[in-house]
Order: structure tokens, then C-alpha cells, then sequence
């Protein structure tokens, strides 16, 4: 048997063992052992795409879907560098990914040869494990073919782990790459242990009795306290348990849009505050609490975290299992690597269990949670008014989340709709699953994340996103064209959102220096994007924002999500007057703050 073929089978049946289910390939002659291996195995779901940064990105969202594992799969050269944006991005947001990329072998490294570059610990820290793969050979050793089984179950454990993340493994291949007749019956090659490499097991890490003493002994003194659930939270059961928790301490929940904390059934009977990027934009608008007691990763908030970093907290205990340090301002005092969810369940049945804080301190923690659930009200009662009769880009987000049905999936592209989302995105009964590329917060990719996150979930999808972003992942739309001439249906819409430009840069102080203001940050493009849109087989229809254009944008929603096919509504608006709106509403409600609290 060709040994690039046995290998590759090897790896790949391990995978599958470990349970790999989905890999993402970008076309190319030297990974022909590993497309052809993959391809030939009937429990793993290959993506095809032409563009390897597509390609990435892609298995990035179905990782993020799936919350295990996505493989990738490119041949050598700077096919490999085009997956590093992606990588940056699953290392910095703790997404399981497995980068295998196919290589020259070892004589014709450094020496000149064609489409050969240095592949070896290509991405540096970004990876949590970086293998040189042996170069296949014939009449292999068992030991060696153990060690290709082992390197996949390790490989997949390691991206799976606790704190998850990306694998590198680089294939050398020699010449001839493809294989004999015959020669891709997966199974035909099990070695005589009768197994693929060891089964590697994941537990976790529950809080110790003092620790759970020492928590409760805080929360018991100090009755102004807050949870903060910030990106990348635990899903499954946490967010339940971290709403348990605020009841039962009395601490209010201030949640980021994609804590997958602020939307959800919990928020009916729960202090979710979900208004705070605009409310706390007014001076002394709230007090300080005594105890900060953090989830998940720094919040997206500008206000939040300025509050956050300027309260005088006597507590700051930030809970992540994963081990991850996420503390710009290097304030914490306690650091707790155990389970979220496990935490937030013992220490509210402690707090069932032993009564509470005594009367004073029940007064306490409701009188501060009372002041911070009536700002939050009324705050959120009156920028709704508000927004109901404006017509900017933020107001439209608003729409976006209105027209949205149980069980969705809402991605938001980076720079502006995802501000918008986190000050107008108020908290909702409404089972909704809101993501963002936080982790680097790049503008590159988001398409084709947004993608893999509707393929691996299976759930109605609405892409927000901004006119810049879009541009960066057209090529991302050619997998939606293929998925449509599959006769696969697809239940997309997306939100293009153009205002001719970077209009996040009109928040910043360089906006006052014109003209290179608008040349250098602004950069105006004025692309029509209405015939690569109908090129890849998307429905379009374009909108104007203005008097009469928030209604037909209202009903253009309505109509695109109710079709089930792929399609794009493209809002035409006006950047430097949606900047001015945000500013008025932002100055309108800091009156409404100082009315409040002389009332």
C-alpha cells in the first residue's frame, strides 16, 4: 500500500474514532492522501471550499456551533497562512480546531523547491500542540503506526480539552500522493491491537469545600454584589444556574449579548440588566458594588468595563474553567479555575440552605438590586420610545431582534452591528443565540463563520453586518451557491448594513481631522453589491433609511424570514447621521438619568 495513503487513513479513522465529524477542505495536489481519506470515510462530513481563509473561517463557526472539534485541510505553501486569521481567532475565543496541513518532505524543505515553505510550528502560540508528522514509510514499524493513531486521539483531546483551542499537525508527503487501486477501504488497515489509539477522557474541575465556605462567606457580608457574564460563558445548563444564583444572592446579572445570558426564558424572573452601554454613560448613575464576581471573557461594553475597572469592589473573583486570563484592568484578587456551572449550583444551594444575610443585609441586597433594576426599566422603556421613531442603523437592530422567532441564530459582524446589538439588544425571554467574532474582533471571515455556525446548527440564521466586513468574505458567499445547486435548504438572511464605508471610525477623536479623516479611515467605496449577491444565488432587495424606510425594512424582515431561503437586505444609511442620532439619544437619556434620581 502507498504509505501516504496508509497514514493518512491511519490519522483519519483515529479522528473519526474520537469523534470528528465535520472537515473543512481547500482543494490542492500534495493533501491529496488526507482529501482523499476523509473523503472516503462515511462518518465524517466533508465541506469543500475553494478559499482556505473561507475554508477556515467555515470550521471556525461549525466548531462554535458544535463546541467540538472541526478539522481543516490545506496543501502546502501559503495555502497554510491563508488559515491563520482563523486560528488567531479560535485561540483567542477557546475554539477546538485541528489544522492539517500537507507538506514537502523533509529534503526539499529549505532548498528552493516549488510552493515549499517553512510549515513547522507555523503559527507559533496561537496552537495549543504543534506535531511535525513522520514522513510516511513502508514496512513502518507497529510503533510507528501506533504513534500516527495516538498523535489523532491526542490531537483531537487536546483541541477538546478543558481549555480549548487549535492543533497543528503537518503531514510531509513524498511523491507518488495518490493511491493504488483499491487502496481507500477504511477498516482494511486495523492493526492487531484491534483498536485506533488510546480513548482519552475529560472530566471537570468542581470547587473544593473552602472554597465554596470562603464564596459564601462573602456573598453572606457583602450584600451589594453583581455577576458579570461576559463572551464565551459556558452554554448548556450555566445559563439556568448563574440565574439561580442572582436570585438567590440578590446579585443582578449584567449580561453581554453574547453571554448567552441575556437572551433566554431565565430572563422573565431574573435581574438581567441589558441597558448599561448607554445608562452608564451618565455620571454616578449607579453605586458601586462590594463584590464583582465575573464569567467568561471581558465584556464588550466601553461603559461596563469603565465602571467595572472604577468601582471600589472589595471583591473581584472571576470563575473560568478553562483557565484563560481575561482582566485588562488587573484587578481581580481571586481567581478561580473550576467549573461555572457546578459553582453557580453549590453555592445557591448553600445560600437555600442556610438562610440568607440576616434582615439588614436582605434590605441591602434589595434595595441595590431595586435601584439598579429601576434604571435599567426605565431606561430601557424609554430609549425603546425612542427608537421607535428614529431611523438610524441602531434602531434597526432593534427591528432585527422583534422579528426573530424562538430557537434562531443571530451572528453579528464586528465594528458597528455589534455595538449596536450590545446598546439597543436589550434582554428578552426569547430564546435567542447571539454570537460575535470577539476573540480578535477581526472584520475578516465573519460570513463564512456565520455560515459553519447555520450548518452546524441546523438553525434559522440572521447575519447583521456591516458594508466593510461584508466585503472582506464575499468569497465566504460561494458555499451557499454550491450548498443551493445541492438542492440543500438554507434558511438565511442577512442584514447588510451600508454606509458606504468605516463608520465605526466616526466614534473616534481622528473623526475631527478632515480631509484625510474621510480618505484614510472612512475610506468610501462605493461598491454595488447587488450583482455579486445575485451571482451566488442570494435573494436581494435594497432599502433606503430614511422617513419612509424603517417601515419597509420592517416588512422587508418579515417577508425574507418567513421565505426559508437565503437572501440579503441591504440598508442603505447615512454614517455621519446615524453616528449623530446615537449622540442625541446617548445625551437624551442622561437628562432622563437626572430626572430619575431626583424623582
Amino acid at each position: 500500500m502507498n504509505p501516504n495513503t496508509h497514514y493518512a487513513t491511519l490519522f483519519v479513522e483515529s479522528l473519526a474514532q474520537a469523534g470528528l465529524r465535520h472537515v473543512c477542505i481547500a482543494p490542492g495536489s500534495r493533501s491529496t492522501p488526507l482529501t482523499l481519506a476523509f473523503d472516503a470515510h462515511e462518518k465524517i462530513e466533508v465541506h469543500l471550499h475553494l478559499d482556505e481563509r473561507c475554508a477556515a473561517f467555515f470550521a471556525l463557526g461549525l466548531a462554535l456551533a458544535t463546541d467540538t472539534p472541526v478539522a481543516m485541510v490545506c496543501t502546502s505553501g501559503s495555502a497554510a497562512a491563508n488559515f491563520f486569521p482563523a486560528i488567531i481567532e479560535a485561540n483567542m475565543s477557546q475554539v477546538p480546531l485541528l489544522v492539517l496541513t500537507a507538506d514537502r518532505p523533509h529534503e526539499l524543505r529549505h532548498s528552493g523547491a516549488n510552493q515549499t515553505i517553512d510549515q513547522v510550528k507555523l503559527y507559533g502560540d496561537h496552537v495549543l500542540w504543534a506535531v511535525d508528522a513522520p514522513l510516511p514509510e513502508a514496512d513502518a514499524p507497529a510503533v510507528a503506526l501506533r504513534n500516527i493513531q495516538s498523535t489523532a486521539q491526542r490531537a483531537f483531546a487536546t483541541a477538546n480539552g478543558l481549555r480549548k483551542g487549535v492543533v497543528h499537525v503537518n503531514f510531509p508527503f513524498r511523491k507518488p500522493l495518490e493511491p493504488g487501486a483499491g487502496e481507500l477501504e477504511i477498516g482494511d488497515w486495523r492493526l492487531g491491537t484491534g483498536d485506533w489509539g488510546p480513548r482519552i477522557g475529560l472530566g471537570r474541575i468542581l470547587p473544593m469545600d473552602e472554597q465554596l465556605d470562603e464564596l459564601a462567606r462573602i456573598v453572606e457580608e457583602h450584600p451589594n454584589g453583581i455577576l458579570v457574564c461576559g463572551p464565551r460563558c459556558p452554554d448548556g445548563e450555566f445559563p439556568e444556574a448563574v440565574a439561580a444564583l442572582s436570585r438567590r444572592t440578590g446579585y443582578p446579572i449584567f449580561a453581554d449579548p453574547t453571554s448567552g445570558v441575556r437572551y433566554g426564558p431565565w430572563v422573565e424572573n431574573t435581574a438581567v440588566i441589558s441597558s448599561y452601554e448607554t445608562f452608564m454613560q451618565a455620571p454616578m448613575s449607579i453605586e458601586s458594588p462590594d463584590v464583582i464576581i465575573r464569567f467568561g471573557a471581558v465584556p464588550i461594553s466601553k461603559w461596563l468595563n469603565d465602571y467595572l475597572t472604577k468601582a471600589e469592589a472589595k471583591h473581584r473573583i472571576h470563575i473560568r474553567q478553562n483557565g484563560v486570563w481575561a482582566d485588562d484592568s488587573h484587578l481581580v484578587n481571586w481567581f478561580l479555575q473550576v467549573d461555572e456551572t457546578a459553582v453557580c449550583d453549590l453555592l445557591s444551594d448553600r445560600r437555600d440552605g442556610e438562610g440568607a444575610t440576616g434582615r439588614q443585609g436582605d434590605l441591602l441586597a434589595e434595595t441595590f438590586k431595586w435601584l439598579l433594576q429601576k434604571i435599567d426599566i426605565k431606561s430601557i422603556d424609554f430609549l425603546q420610545n425612542v427608537l421607535a421613531d428614529d431611523h438610524f442603523d441602531g434602531s434597526c437592530v432593534t427591528d432585527v431582534l422583534q422579528a426573530m422567532p424562538d430557537d434562531s441564530l443571530l451572528f453579528m459582524g464586528n465594528s458597528l452591528p455589534i455595538r449596536h446589538l450590545d446598546q439597543y439588544g436589550f434582554a428578552t425571554s426569547k430564546a435567542i443565540d447571539a454570537y460575535a467574532s470577539r476573540g480578535a474582533s477581526g472584520i475578516d471571515g465573519n460570513i463564512s463563520t456565520a455560515l459553519g455556525m447555520h450548518v452546524g446548527s441546523g438553525k434559522k440564521l440572521i447575519l447583521v453586518i456591516g458594508d466593510v466586513t461584508f466585503y472582506h468574505d464575499l468569497n465566504g458567499l460561494l458555499y451557499v451557491k454550491r450548498l443551493l445547486d445541492q438542492d440543500v435548504e438554507l434558511d438565511i438572511t442577512v442584514v447588510l448594513i451600508n454606509n458606504n464605508g468605516g463608520g465605526i471610525f466616526n466614534r473616534l477623536p481622528v473623526s475631527k481631522f478632515e480631509p484625510p479623516f474621510t480618505k484614510l479611515f472612512i475610506t468610501p467605496h462605493q461598491l454595488d453589491f447587488e450583482p455579486v449577491i445575485r451571482m451566488y444565488g442570494l435573494g436581494f432587495e435594497r432599502i433606503v433609511l430614511d422617513a419612509n424606510g424603517r417601515s419597509a425594512f420592517q416588512a422587508a424582515l418579515q417577508t425574507h424570514l418567513n421565505r426559508s431561503a437565503p437572501s440579503v437586505i441591504e440598508l442603505m444609511t447615512n454614517g455621519n447621521e446615524d453616528e449623530r442620532i446615537r449622540k442625541e439619544i446617548n445625551s437624551m437619556l442622561k437628562e432622563e438619568i437626572k430626572r430619575m434620581k431626583h424623582s
